[in-house]
């Protein structure tokens, strides 16, 4: 029999039932940076470089700087599109692989300061990272590791070169929520005019453990992402998605069955993660709204669509991960209008379809609260504080919900959220529907993580809802379960 708790049952017992402890964390944990970093969800990247002029992805890096000459360059321009896409934040390709800086770096010729752009003065990297405070997005930096212009490359001075650039970004524009690895290390390049390959080993050449240091001293709060973290994971593809069933925990493995590091490791692994891993290292799923990551002309017509961008939101937020969506500015230095008008889009209907929680205001049922205690209660699915969480006693790992409406309600969306900083805990849950006098199956999934959302065929309508968990190696702490219906454009 259903343990029914209500609000007004709980409101005047807020200390808990004494003796009455926490459930205990599970597995490995996120720190509180991972753990700010889930809230987001959604972000941009912004791949802006000599490329966006002479139409290419990779650059040799021989290039002129003179190229480098956005004519309109309107940063509140590109960075009010991100927002009206409900992007928290954006991240600056501050150096691609041609080595050519967006600021006025001390470490090399090769910047927008020997460029004939506002005089040489310019500072592509302080003028967006100042418009995302004035809109109130978070900044993030991309600064790639291979350098196909500078003449050190692939030897130990480049090294300190590298981490002096990093230095730069990480001191002068404020604070910074990301700091972005990719894996892309040697290979032909003008290399100061060699022009030639050069090859580092890609375990050992960066001296990574260093360099995270510096960045853990200068940004605290800051997640760093690679391939194998340390604080977020590359999800193994560019296609935007993690695997349906895809863990917050993950042990990277080398390309060898050794040691894993930025660039040298089993990228497919990363889809799916680790159950039972060593380290929270949640996906991160990159994605470009055109084809290619820099803007090219001929690819106007090949934006993304609202569905396209919709699909890949649940299958990169909706399994536990985090959704990185490429926006590169064009020639003029600003958002083409065609991916404008498809953000503005995106946004809205994100906004639109999960403004109101189907659940609010119907009643809830637990099969079990942990110790009968008021801090565990059911209702706290729907108090929209992530430190409120409903958990059962140790020993019901597989409990039940019921959600009665006052009338009958249509959803096609379904979302569950973890309690995380207690662990991934969960490892597969159903949803019923009451139909015809019985519970019939809606829908099954396996993990949860920071948010796993469902999306249903076909819109149901009914006036009961139940929530079961099917397996779990300890009790559930969830802190959230909410029921939707998909905007329409």
């Amino acid at each position: 029999m259903l343990l029914s708790l209500t609000i007004a049952g709980v409101l005047g017992a807020s200390t808990g039932t004494p003796g009455v402890q926490p459930p205990s964390p599970f597995g490995s944990l996120p720190s509180p940076r991972q753990i700010a970093h889930a809230h987001l969800e959604t972000y941009a990247f912004l791949h802006f470089s000599p490329n966006t002029f002479t139409d290419r992805e990779w650059g040799n890096g021989d290039e002129d700087p003179n190229v480098f000459n956005p004519t309109r360059f309107d940063p509140d321009q590109i960075v009010a599109a991100l927002k009206a896409a409900g992007m928290e934040g954006a991240i600056l390709t501050c150096k691609h692989h041609d080595g050519f800086c967006l600021w006025p770096t001390k470490t090399t010729e090769h910047s927008i300061a020997s460029s004939s752009w506002r005089g040489g003065h310019g500072d592509v990297v302080k003028e967006i990272s100042d418009a995302c405070k004035r809109h109130g997005l978070k900044f993030g930096v991309y600064l790639s590791p291979w350098d196909r212009n500078n003449a050190h490359y692939g030897k130990p001075e480049y090294v300190s070169i590298y981490r002096e650039q990093l230095r730069e970004l990480l001191t002068q524009y404020g604070s910074i929520f990301e700091v972005w690895h990719d894996g892309a290390n040697g290979g032909s390049g003008y290399y100061g005019g060699a022009r030639e390959t050069r090859s580092i080993d890609r375990k050992t050449y960066y001296g990574w453990p260093q360099t995270w240091e510096l960045v853990r001293k200068l940004q605290p709060g800051a997640c760093i992402f690679s391939d194998i973290g340390p604080d977020l994971r590359w999800v193994g593809n560019e296609s935007g998605y993690a695997a349906d069933t895809s863990w917050s925990t993950y042990d990277p493995v080398g390309e060898q069955n050794d040691a894993p590091a930025p660039g040298y490791v089993k990228s497919e692994l990363g889809e799916t993660g680790t159950r039972g891993g060593r380290h929270w290292l949640p996906a991160e799923c990159d994605v470009s709204i055109r084809p290619g990551w820099f803007w090219h002309s001929s690819e106007d017509s090949k934006v993304k669509s609202v569905d396209q961008l919709t699909e890949l939101y649940f299958k990169s937020v909706g399994r536990g991960a985090s959704f990185l969506l490429n926006v590169p500015p064009n020639r003029e230095g600003r958002i083409s209008d065609p991916d404008v008008e498809t953000l503005k889009e995106f946004g809205h209907r994100i906004r639109a379809t999960f403004e109101h929680n189907l659940v609010s205001g119907a009643s809830l049922s637990a099969s079990n609260t942990r110790g009968n205690d008021s801090r565990f209660r059911v209702e706290n699915l729907i108090s929209n504080d992530s430190k409120n969480y409903w958990a059962t006693d140790d020993s019901v790992m597989t409990p039940t919900i019921e959600i009665q409406f006052r009338q009958v309600k249509t959803f096609d969306v379904i979302r569950l959220r973890e309690a995380i900083q207690l662990g991934q805990r969960v490892e597969a849950f159903a949803v019923d529907v009451w139909k015809d006098g019985e519970w019939k199956e809606a829908a099954a999934a396996t993990s949860v993580g920071s948010c796993r959302l469902i999306r249903l065929d076909e819109p149901v309508t009914t006036d009961r809802v139940r929530l079961r968990i099917t397996r779990s190696p300890v009790c559930p702490a969830l802190n959230g379960f909410g029921l939707f219906l998909l905007a329409k454009k």
